[in-house]
């Protein structure tokens, strides 16, 4: 199955950097900055910030231990809900 030039490619999510990188990366792409984001999610920015760093949250390593004791990867890509 190829893909065509405008077709993005998914994110692998495995590690809280590439978590991070998916957010900021669709955050940018819908237009919105951190505060815009974070307003409309009603949490802090700073909070938005640091995963966006890839800092390690308790619920995220959590998440990502799981996954990873299962033997899958979480893949995302942009989907039109």
């Amino acid at each position: 199955m190829s893909n065509s030039p405008d077709e993005e490619q998914p994110f692998r999510i495995y590690t809280p950097e590439s978590v991070g990188q998916a957010i900021r990366h669709y955050r940018i792409q819908a237009g919105l900055t951190q505060a815009q984001l974070a307003a409309q999610l009603g949490i802090q920015q700073a909070y938005l910030s640091r995963l966006e760093k890839g800092h390690e949250t308790e619920q995220l390593r959590r998440i990502l231990t799981i996954l990873k004791h299962l033997g899958v990867r979480a893949t995302l890509r942009h989907e039109d809900w």
